[in-house]
């Protein structure tokens, strides 16, 4: 395991952390471990970007986050509470939906789904509902989409409606499971504006993602996990070829694709008015 892998919190931080977990071992059963040695925190204005192959835990943790996996060993705590304590402050995006594209469900009832917990199974969505679900639509560019079919949308379009069901409770910590998969370039390059644009206004996330140059793009920090956690920490000293290689088990030899990107990240470009 290398140093960076036991890197502690940012300590010049006076507030309280949205995710802290310290040495936090997380098991689907009870039993045998899912993910080991977890030991982060997550502050606001911060993006932490989950890297790691398949099967190494970055959903995992951010199911622990939400309380869909539970800790058998260390601490953790979300928003200064057990995760299903904090949901209601927590806008998930899963990897993978369950909406059914034949379902005759409009967007606009997609998104008012993320209200749910809010509201609970017997009231009734009001004016401040209605008005937060319009709020969510327009920040994706998906106003004038609002009573179209959800699976008539592009996969680019339900994917910003994903995200607006996350961000319809104004969450202070949002957790995006690979939202840029099947994107093509410029919906990318439009969440990640959105996301930037978050972050400048006080939302922390974490982002897992298989893409360096996303990470580099959107995120402060980095976590490099397979099944363990390989390493932490500010993003320009983390993503380094050695910790690439050690998570993924690579030589350097075989870094052909991520190499520059590694070494040379893309200037993050100032924040403009969202376009997604």
């Amino acid at each position: 395991m290398t140093t960076a892998s036991t890197k502690s919190a940012r300590t010049d931080k006076a507030e309280k952390p949205l995710a802290h977990y310290r040495d936090v071992t997380l098991s689907y059963d009870g039993h045998k471990p899912a993910a080991t040695g977890l030991t982060l925190d997550i502050f606001r204005r911060e993006a932490l970007a989950l890297v790691g192959p398949n099967a190494s835990g970055k959903s995992t943790l951010l199911k622990s986050m939400v309380g869909l996996v539970q800790p058998i060993a260390g601490e953790l705590e979300v928003l200064g509470k057990a995760p299903r304590q904090a949901a209601s402050d927590i806008g998930y995006m899963p990897q993978t939906d369950e909406i059914d594209p034949e379902f005759p469900i409009s967007l606009r009832e997609v998104v008012t789904m993320g209200r749910f917990r809010r509201l609970g199974i017997m009231r009734w969505p009001g004016r401040t509902d209605r008005a937060a679900v319009d709020a969510a639509l327009e920040r994706v560019n998906l106003a004038d989409h609002a009573d179209t079919r959800f699976g008539d949308l592009s996969g680019g379009q339900q994917q910003r409606g994903l995200l607006a069901r996350a961000l319809v409770m104004e969450p202070k910590l949002l957790l995006l499971d690979e939202p840029f998969n099947g994107l093509d370039t410029s919906s990318r390059q439009m969440l990640m504006q959105t996301l930037r644009e978050l972050r400048a206004e006080g939302v922390g996330m974490a982002v897992s993602t298989h893409d360096l140059e996303l990470a580099h793009q959107v995120c402060s920090h980095v976590l490099l996990i397979n099944r363990h956690q390989v390493a932490f920490g500010p993003i320009h000293e983390t993503l380094i070829p050695e910790h690439v290689s050690e998570t993924f088990g690579e030589t350097h030899e075989h870094f052909d694709t991520h190499e520059d990107i590694v070494a040379h990240p893309h200037v993050v470009p100032k924040p403009e008015k969202s376009g997604l």
